[in-house]
């Protein structure tokens, strides 16, 4: 792994914290908890299409395009981002050992709705 993905990771990892963080402060129907875990997945989303593709391939089970398509749609289109897309992101759980240990996050079937908006 690289400095520059180590970075990456780290900046991912943090932001996983701040979101849980900002929920212990109130839940997604909060304007304010909703807007700062909103720009939390975004900075997720950054971090992993910056992360090299070498890296990404070896943990090919997290659905890495997902999570960068789901950047793009709160980035770009968040008049158009149902509500419960970031309920079930947010509802995942996540694996913190990942890469320390060489296993991957883990996260619920909600993974299918990383970067997908809802009709």
């Amino acid at each position: 792994m690289t400095r520059h993905d180590a970075s990456r990771i780290a900046d991912i990892i943090e932001a996983i914290d701040a979101i849980r963080s900002h929920l212990t402060k109130g839940d997604l129907g909060d304007g304010l908890v909703y807007d700062a875990v909103r720009v939390r997945l975004i900075e997720i989303g950054e971090a992993v299409k910056a992360i090299s593709p070498e890296l990404l391939e070896t943990e090919a089970s997290i659905p890495w395009s997902a999570i960068a398509r789901m950047r793009d749609q709160l980035a770009h289109r968040y008049f158009d981002t149902d509500h419960a897309v970031v309920e079930d992101v947010v509802a995942m759980s996540w694996d913190r050992s990942w890469p320390r240990s060489g296993r991957s996050w883990t996260a619920s079937p909600t993974t299918r709705e990383w970067g997908r908006a809802r009709p």
